[in-house]
């Protein structure tokens, strides 16, 4: 049997690409899609919309001024053209790349979120070109021994678990690939901002704040290894430290060293390292990690004196509202009633989720869960104080959703399915809600009367110009926003709602801030200030405009950082402090500081020492005339542009028996369309001459997937007590359909059905059971599943901690004439547990066959752990419906069962350093599992009933950076009548 189609496996890197194109998998068909590709002799511009063209020359301007940069820094040329794919999936901003097989960067075309200034406010296109052509230039970019390989395996090889060996050929033709996240990013990041004059993370205001606010509370610097194994996964901030640490790292070397020497070390070259490390010790003659130490030592002492230089006037105090931070937090709102407030929290350890927070006691009620909260920002939120109701956001990493619930009972409803609707702001005066709509690119300022099922469309901002944190006064009359330029100017503005509605969108500048974010600026009660907040100064401090005197002041003088100000009475403010655990709402005055002093930048060191980073400014993409190139525009063929990516070496196993062949792949950039090819011999001759040849073809195009075998072989056959290889010829053809999707970082809720036909000859065995001899050597199929899940994760966790998951199942089998059907059911269903990233689960599961007992195709059969002693596919495999640790695999039978198991997972225990930075563990994990089966249950004299009890035991292994594998130890006792206790013991390394 085939098994659901899902994408290509990811095996690491730019952790958005996978989820974006598994979200155009299930958005759009061959038939919906007209899929258009503009050309240059450097570029293929894909996308799939005619609404979307508009942009086209602008991308197309930004990727080619780009790659002229990279291609002098580098001394890069691609070896084709480089395929970018132009997105509307999602309600904020993207970009990914990847070099293997094929050099392919995907372009989310939304406007990105501007929450903590943490991505800058200049034109998204350009700097995002910048960026992404910088990873493909600098992970592409071949030598001598690179080169050779490629040439031998016929291009880039891509790591396929099935296939392990293909590791090692990946790791061969591209080695640059196989470095850390952090230097990925770190690395793009400072040239993203030298490209920009600037005007770019390496120069941020948030991350100084970071390190500054981590030297202030004596928190702990990862090291190298630490960084990977648990900084990226434990901190609210989770995959975002790759950027924080490789940016300040790459800065700090820069300074060190200069332009020449750090380029040495970024590029690769014929007379470079392979690996990124030891071309580092290479370069400056001394190894990564003491180098790291001595960057920590130079950040704390940098930071120290911008502490100091901040003390030297008074801090504001303040009283903190709860006891530890929160994590990431919503914009709040305070209701006086109640002395309360709401907000979304989303913090390491707990499910995203509204909450009311008591100003007295700090006490928190939690209101109702919130599905896909961003990582940052959480969601959009606005309040209706008289109705005592929240207007909030869900699925903020795709299309997002409008919901409404009440905070006295938690009962929530959906309102707008696919609104794409954010930034959310309530009218007081007239009961609607308005909003801001991001669609093909665009900002568009809504406003959605009661009973807010639809919404009216006031005023679209052109390309290049956006608003953000709008906020409504009491009384209703203006919209205060903030206003933000493609050069990366950025407003505090106000507009009149009644001019608004009456179609004039014009606008007055309260506070020009230069190139900092004004943010979250709202009305006082009486109408008479905004309140807000921004990094004027370097630090983010809270700031007051008054409409009496047309005047912007300061009202605080922040350590770290106060953000999204409520104003609470004429002498309070509840603010966000910044904290190395997430953001804490405390209370302070509402009064001038006596000053504020600045703060010193390690992107401005950098260019004091090295002006010749100053060089690094390219010009304005309209320097590109594409009038003057050779361009195109024509129809997009998937399968035209899948073509051949590799070609090398396997082994598989067949029986108990090595066979050594080739494979060959072809592929499409967009990764929806993919073929395969195996052939393999068997050289033993004791193997029967019929046996000797292996074929496999795989073929994917859409949700259609297509596999055909000959005597087929799996490498992994080869160590342990699974088999899969089977003798005889089978094909099958399988399609799936989504029938919802909603992925994000903290939970899955999913449906999906898949259709199969299959038919298999010259069996020895059950296709899916390997101790099962088959009655007869031929076999039809046609199957039918349905899938429908709702998970949740906090942040911090391995996988998913709560929810449940439903599938049913039907075989139906054609033997020798007779249709035998069969129906299964699975059901699983979890829970938290007081324990940090502890949950509970039960799973269970029935079936029923129609046929005779004795007919091996009528029955189910269970047994075993099922993981072999190196093996690809899930490492809990004691939680699958066929498995039963303490048995022989197969070893328990029959025409109709009913399965139970009660799972406990434990806290895992997460490593800081366990290894080298070549090879580490980041974390051990222990589950604890009890099950029963029955089968015949309609036959006292053929039922078995069988119990067990066992555990299993996981270490997250990680390879070069980039490859995940899994080492896995377990045990299983099992209980029969009038059978003896027997045990099973399990040791299992998964690799990818």
């Amino acid at each position: 049997m085939l098994r659901p189609i899902t994408p290509n496996h990811r095996w690491s890197g730019f952790s958005h690409s996978r989820s974006l194109i598994l979200l155009l998998f299930f958005l759009f068909s061959p038939a919906r899609a007209q899929f258009q590709s503009f050309e240059t002799p450097n570029l293929r511009l894909v996308y799939y919309s005619q609404a979307q063209s508009y942009l086209v020359p602008h991308i197309a301007r930004c990727f080619e001024n780009a790659l002229q940069f990279h291609r002098r820094l580098f001394d890069y040329t691609p070896d084709g053209k480089i395929t970018v794919f132009l997105q509307d999936l999602a309600d904020y901003g993207n970009g990914g790349a990847e070099v293997i097989p094929q050099n392919f960067v995907y372009v989310l075309m939304a406007p990105f979120p501007h929450a903590y200034e943490i991505v800058l406010g200049n034109e998204r296109m350009n700097w995002m070109m910048n960026h992404e052509v910088a990873h493909v230039a600098s992970m592409d970019k071949s030598a001598g021994r690179d080169d050779f390989f490629r040439t031998l395996f016929l291009g880039k090889v891509y790591p396929e678990a099935a296939h392990p060996v293909s590791m090692l050929y990946s790791y061969l033709t591209n080695p640059r690939r196989y470095s850390p996240r952090w230097f990925h990013e770190g690395s793009a990041v400072f040239l993203e901002t030298w490209m920009a004059g600037g005007l770019g993370r390496a120069l941020s205001s948030y991350y100084e704040m970071v390190f500054r606010t981590m030297v202030r509370d004596s928190s702990y610097f990862y090291d190298l290894v630490g960084l990977e194994s648990e900084g990226t996964a434990i901190d609210f901030q989770v995959g975002a430290n790759s950027y924080l640490y490789g940016t300040r790292f790459i800065s700090f070397v820069a300074q060190e060293y200069g332009a020449d020497k750090l380029l040495q070390w970024l590029v690769r070259s014929d007379s470079s390292k392979a690996y990124y490390a030891l071309q580092f010790k290479n370069v400056f003659g001394l190894g990564l990690d003491q180098a790291w130490a001595q960057w920590i030592r130079w950040e704390q002492q940098f930071q120290r004196a911008n502490l100091d230089s901040l003390r030297l006037y008074p801090i504001t105090p303040y009283r903190p509202i709860t006891a530890t931070a929160l994590g990431s937090i919503s914009r709040s709102y305070y209701d006086p009633v109640g002395n309360k407030l709401y907000a979304a929290l989303n913090y390491p350890g707990e499910i995203p989720h509204l909450a009311a927070i008591d100003i007295a006691t700090g006490a928190l009620r939690k209101i109702g869960a919130l599905r896909g909260a961003s990582t940052f920002f959480v969601t959009s939120l606005a309040y209706d104080p008289t109705g005592q109701q929240l207007f909030f956001a869900t699925k903020n990493s795709s299309w997002r959703d409008l919901y409404q619930i009440d905070v006295s009972t938690g009962r929530s409803r959906l309102l707008i399915k696919n609104a794409r609707i954010g930034d959310l702001a309530f009218n007081q005066a007239d009961q609607s809600l308005w909003g801001l709509r991001h669609d093909l690119g665009l900002v568009t300022l809504v406003r959605i009367p009661p009973p807010y099922r639809e919404w009216n469309q006031i005023v679209t901002f052109p390309y290049g110009q956006e608003i953000y944190d709008i906020s409504l006064s009491p009384d209703g009359k203006l919209l205060a926003a903030s206003h933000t330029e493609a050069s990366g100017r950025q407003k505090l503005i106000k507009m009149e709602t009644a001019k608004l509605l009456a179609g004039d969108s014009s606008f007055a500048v309260l506070y020009d801030f230069d190139f900092s974010s004004p943010e979250s600026f709202n009305f006082s009660r009486d109408g008479r200030y905004l309140f807000g907040s921004s990094y004027y100064s370097g630090v983010s401090n809270i700031y007051r405009y008054d409409f009496s005197r047309s005047e912007m002041e300061i009202v605080s003088n922040a350590e770290t950082g106060f953000f999204r100000p409520v104003p609470v009475s004429e002498d309070s403010l509840i603010a966000m402090c910044y904290t190395g655990k997430g953001f804490l709402p405390v209370m302070l005055p509402n009064r001038k500081p006596d000053y504020v002093n600045a703060i010193q930048f390690l992107g401005n060191e950098v260019i004091k020492r090295h002006p010749e980073f100053e060089n690094w400014k390219i010009p304005p993409p309209t320097v590109i005339v594409l009038d003057s190139m050779h361009t195109t525009t024509q129809p997009y063929s998937m399968l035209a542009h899948t073509k051949l990516s590799s070609v090398y070496p396997i082994i598989e196993g067949y029986k108990d028996y090595t066979a050594l062949g080739l494979r060959m792949r072809f592929d499409n950039p967009l990764r929806l369309s993919e073929l395969s090819l195996t052939a393999s011999v068997t050289p033993q001759k004791n193997v029967p001459d019929a046996e000797r040849l292996h074929l496999g073809l795989d073929f994917r195009y859409w949700q259609f997937k297509f596999q055909a075998r000959y005597n087929g072989g799996n490498f992994y056959d080869l160590f342990g007590p699974t088999k899969r290889s089977r003798k005889g010829y089978s094909a099958a053809l399988q399609y799936q359909k989504y029938l919802s999707f909603d992925e994000s970082s903290t939970g899955s809720y999913s449906s999906n059905y898949h259709l199969e036909l299959a038919g298999y000859g010259g069996l020895e065995k059950l296709p899916q059971f390997q101790n099962v001899a088959a009655s007869f050597d031929k076999a039809f199929y046609f199957n039918a599943g349905y899938n429908r899940q709702a998970l949740a994760k906090p942040l911090g966790a391995l996988e998913f901690e709560k929810g449940w998951r439903w599938q049913f199942h039907s075989e139906n089998s054609l033997i020798n004439g007779k249709l035998l059907p069969q129906l299964r059911t699975n059901f699983d269903y979890g829970m938290l547990l007081p324990i940090a990233h502890s949950s509970l689960w039960l799973r269970s599961a029935a079936g029923y066959a129609r046929g005779e007992r004795e007919n091996p195709f009528a029955n189910f059969y269970f047994g075993g752990f099922g993981n072999n002693w190196i093996d690809h596919l899930a490492y809990q495999r004691f939680r699958e419906y066929e498995s039963f640790p303490g048995v022989e695999i197969n070893d328990i039978g029959g025409t109709n069962f009913g399965k139970l198991m009660l799972e406990w997972t434990l806290p895992p225990l997460r490593f800081r350093r366990l290894g080298v930075p070549t090879f580490y563990c980041r974390w051990a994990r222990l589950a604890l599992f009890s099950s029963g089966i029955v089968t015949n249950l309609d036959s006292a004299t053929q039922r078995r009933k069988v119990a067990n009890l066992g555990g299993q035991l996981d270490f997250n292994l990680v390879l070069f950076s980039n490859l995940n594998s899994t080492f896995s130890l377990g045990y299983a006792g099992a209980v029969e009548e009038n059978r003896r206790l027997r045990r099973e013991f399990m040791i299992s390394l998964k690799i990818l």
